[in-house]
C-alpha cells in the first residue's frame, strides 16, 4: 500500500500522564446555540426560566443540526447574540448557576429497539464529532450506503492535545462498549480502532482487551501528521480511497472519534446528553498544564486561571491544536461541544512572508498530492477552472504546506479561501 505524505512534528504531549480533573461548576455559563456543523438552534427557554442539568434548551427543525442542553441548574439571565471564532453569529443563552446541579426529569436512558430509534436517540443526545470537526453524529450514523467497516479515530496527531488519550486510559471499557453498540445497531461487521504509534500504552491495553474479539482490529498508525484526517485514516486503516466529492460512507466506512463513541455508550446507559467536555490546557503561558473536564459554557478565562496561566502575558490563544486550531479573539469565549484543547502562549512572532521560491516542499508533504503553490497563483487571479483542475476541494486544511514553507506563505489559509470560490452543487 502506498505511503501517504506527512510531516514529523514534536509531539509535546506534556499532559499525557495527567489524569482528568473536574473544574468546579462556574457561577455563570454562556451556551451558544450553534456548536456543530449545520443549522443553529433556537432557544427553547426565555429570560427568567429555571433550567436543570441535561435539560434541552435549544433545538431546530433542520435535519443537519443537533440540539443543545444545559450542563448546569440555575436561572436564565440573558439571551444575546454571539459571534464565534468563524465569524458567524447565533443566539447564546446565559445561565446563572444555583450550585445545586439538579438533574432534569428529561434525563433518562433512551428506549432503543432498532436502527431508527437508535439514530433518533443519538440526535437527542446532542452528539457531534468531538475531535474538533463537529459533524452531527446522528447524520453520520444514518448513511444511505452500505457500511462494512467502522473506524474509530484515536490518532490525536496534533501536538499538545491529550484529551482523547486520557479517554483511552481512563475509560477503555466505555470505548469498547461504544464500538460494539454502534456495530450492533448499524449491522457493521468490522471495527478498526486506529491509534498513532506514539501511544504505545493505549495500543497495548486495547490489543489485550480485543484479543478474543475478531470483529475489532487494533491498528497502529504511523507517527506522522496528519494521521487523524478522515481521508488519511481511512486509507491507512483499510487501503480504501474516498474520491473527490464523495463521503466515507461511499467507500463503505464510517469514521468516529474515540471520545464520541465512548460518550454514546454512556448516554445510552444514563440518558445524560452532551453537556461536558475534557480539554487539554497547555502552552508556555500555562503554569500547571492539565486535562480538565468542565461543563459546556465555561469561559476560557476561568479554565486558564484554574491552570495557573499568566493571563496578562498571553500573546496567542488557540482553541484546538497548533496546526488546525482557531485563534481565539476573546479570552472570555465559552467552551463549546467541539472544544478539546486550549493553548496559551506568551510570545508570537508574525513571520514575514516572501515570494515563492518554487522549492516544492509544500507538494512533497501534502497527504493528498495537491500543489498548494499553484493553487495560490490560481486563487490570486480568481481562476476558478484552474482551481477545479488543481483539485482544491480535496484540501482538508491540515496546514502541512504552511508549516514547511520557507517563504512563510499562508498556503493552507489560501486553500480555504480558494475553496469558497468553487460553486457548490
Amino acid at each position: 500500500m502506498k505511503k501517504l505524505n506527512g510531516i514529523k512534528l514534536k509531539h509535546r504531549k506534556n499532559t499525557e500522564n495527567s489524569s482528568t480533573v473536574d473544574f468546579p461548576v462556574p457561577e455563570k455559563v454562556t451556551i451558544p446555540m450553534s456548536m456543530t456543523m449545520g443549522a443553529p438552534c433556537q432557544p427553547l427557554v426565555k429570560v427568567g426560566d429555571t433550567v436543570a442539568v441535561g435539560q434541552k434548551i435549544g433545538d431546530t427543525d433542520a435535519a443537519f443540526s443537533a440540539p443543545v442542553h444545559s450542563g448546569v441548574s440555575g436561572k436564565v439571565t440573558a439571551i444575546t447574540d454571539y459571534r464565534n471564532v468563524m465569524g458567524t453569529v447565533c443566539k447564546m443563552i446565559e445561565i446563572e448557576t444555583d450550585g445545586l446541579q439538579t438533574v432534569s426529569d428529561e434525563v433518562k436512558p433512551p428506549v432503543v429497539t432498532d436502527k431508527e430509534s437508535f439514530v433518533k436517540a443519538v440526535r437527542q443526545s446532542g452528539a457531534c464529532g468531538l475531535g474538533g470537526a463537529g459533524f452531527p453524529t446522528h447524520i453520520k450514523l444514518n448513511p444511505k450506503a452500505d457500511i462494512d467497516t467502522l473506524i474509530i479515530n484515536a490518532a490525536e496527531c496534533e501536538p499538545y492535545i491529550t484529551a482523547d488519550y486520557r479517554e483511552m486510559m481512563e475509560n477503555p471499557q466505555d470505548i469498547i462498549n461504544g464500538i460494539n453498540l454502534v456495530k450492533s445497531k448499524l449491522g457493521i461487521k468490522t471495527a478498526k480502532l486506529a491509534i498513532e504509534a506514539n501511544k504505545p500504552e493505549a495500543i497495548k491495553n486495547f490489543t489485550a482487551m480485543a484479543e478474543n474479539d475478531d470483529t475489532i482490529d487494533i491498528i497502529t498508525l504511523p507517527s506522522a501528521y496528519p494521521q487523524g484526517a478522515e481521508k488519511v485514516i481511512i486509507y491507512n486503516s483499510t487501503g480504501r480511497i474516498v474520491n473527490e466529492g464523495s463521503l466515507p460512507a461511499d467507500a463503505g466506512v464510517i469514521v468516529m472519534n474515540v471520545s464520541t463513541v465512548a460518550f454514546l455508550y454512556r448516554y445510552m446507559q444514563t440518558g445524560m446528553p452532551l453537556v461536558t467536555r475534557r480539554l487539554t490546557i497547555d502552552g508556555n503561558a500555562v503554569g500547571e498544564p492539565k486535562n480538565v473536564r468542565t461543563v459546556i459554557g465555561t469561559s476560557f478565562r476561568e479554565l486558564l486561571e484554574f491552570c495557573k496561566a499568566d493571563i496578562d502575558s498571553i500573546k496567542k490563544l488557540i482553541a484546538g491544536g497548533p496546526m488546525m486550531g482557531m485563534s481565539v479573539p476573546d479570552i472570555d469565549m465559552p467552551v463549546v461541544k467541539t472544544s478539546n484543547a486550549l493553548l496559551a502562549f506568551n510570545h508570537y512572532d508574525e513571520r514575514k512572508t516572501s515570494s515563492c521560491i518554487r522549492c516544492g516542499r509544500c507538494v512533497r508533504v501534502c497527504p493528498l498530492g495537491l500543489m498548494p503553490a499553484d493553487i495560490d497563483r490560481a486563487y490570486k487571479i480568481r481562476n476558478v477552472e484552474e482551481l477545479k483542475k488543481l483539485k482544491v476541494m480535496l484540501c482538508m486544511n491540515c496546514g502541512s504546506c504552511t508549516y514547511v514553507c520557507p517563504a512563510n506563505r499562508k498556503l493552507a489559509e489560501t486553500n480555504q479561501l480558494a475553496k469558497a470560490l468553487i460553486p457548490r452543487k
